[in-house]
């Protein structure tokens, strides 16, 4: 299968590139026209918020698939600058839907836990309604909506609390701030799904292909606090002696609200009968023993 992957620079499109590369052929494209893995052909460039360019390069490419992991990612520069958030999420992910579109591409949009607003009290299934309360939030639902409207056959894919070896991340931000001896201060009332972005991309390969278009929600299983993710990390990482303060998110300044329980339930995987990711805890010191020994 000829699949192109937008974003192919960044942490997950990297790892969605390496993922395809075993059983398809991958056409790398991204903005600055470099990616750590490249195909024969190289890294398209590729600025999805140019419609004419994104027509163009995905009329030339011609791909029976498009990942479209391409996104403006800073929760907080998106609350800052929400022109900017819709401009890359909602309108460059309208850009990309219409060019699969036209050249009878299926599109799989990697989308997110902050289209809820966190006050369920329970998981969130594929079936349950959006309710954003951040810029990020709104204008990856924008995308949404807009993938659903513009090209017939999608998959879009909700994800969260994303790390992973190819970007800077949550889990090798505390490592290195612990190795230096400094004391922790981090949210304790903040519930998600950390989620490895070698985990994500191999589910990612997997729907290639897949007529079972729709909706999924896809993290490793099992939720925590970012103060038990960070907790776990270091002792993972074998660092003693620092301590991590819980704190409640009012004590962090921030410019963004964020939902304060966005676990996702996988019933889509549940309902096929393939919801066989692994356990955050297990993915997370995979990711912790790699990281370390590449830093030795």
């Amino acid at each position: 299968m000829r699949v192109m992957v937008t974003g192919a620079a960044g942490m997950l499109g990297t790892d969605v590139c390496r993922a395809l590369d075993e059983q398809h052929e991958v056409i790398a494209a991204d903005i600055i026209g470099d990616c750590k893995w490249v195909s024969a052909d190289g890294c398209r460039q590729l600025d999805i918020t140019d419609s004419g360019q994104t027509l163009e390069v995905i009329a030339d490419v011609k791909p029976e698939l498009v990942v479209h992991c391409a996104a403006y990612t800073d929760v907080d520069g998106c609350e800052r600058d929400p022109d900017r958030a819709y401009q890359v999420n909602a309108y460059g992910t309208w850009n990309v839907a219409a060019a699969c579109e036209q050249v009878g591409a299926a599109i799989l949009y990697i989308s997110t836990d902050f289209v809820f607003d966190g006050e369920k009290g329970d998981d969130y299934d594929e079936f349950d309604t959006p309710n954003p309360i951040s810029h990020y939030g709104r204008s990856k639902w924008a995308g949404e909506q807009l993938v659903r409207e513009v090209c017939r056959r999608h998959y879009i894919v909700r994800t969260a609390w994303l790390y992973g070896e190819n970007g800077k991340n949550f889990i090798t931000t505390i490592i290195k701030a612990a190795s230096e001896g400094k004391n922790l201060r981090v949210v304790a009332d903040q519930i998600g799904s950390p989620t490895y972005t070698k985990d994500l991309a191999d589910f990612v390969a997997s729907q290639a292909g897949s007529p079972l278009y729709g909706t999924y929600h896809v993290t490793n299983k099992g939720s925590c606090s970012w103060h038990e993710l960070a907790v776990k990390s270091i002792e993972l990482a074998g660092i003693k002696d620092v301590h991590v303060t819980p704190i409640q998110s009012s004590d962090w300044p921030t410019p963004t609200r964020r939902p304060k329980q966005s676990v996702l339930r996988h019933l889509s995987l549940e309902m096929q009968g393939r919801d066989n990711l692994r356990t955050w805890e297990e993915a997370l010191s995979e990711f912790v023993e790699k990281w370390i020994t590449a830093k030795q």
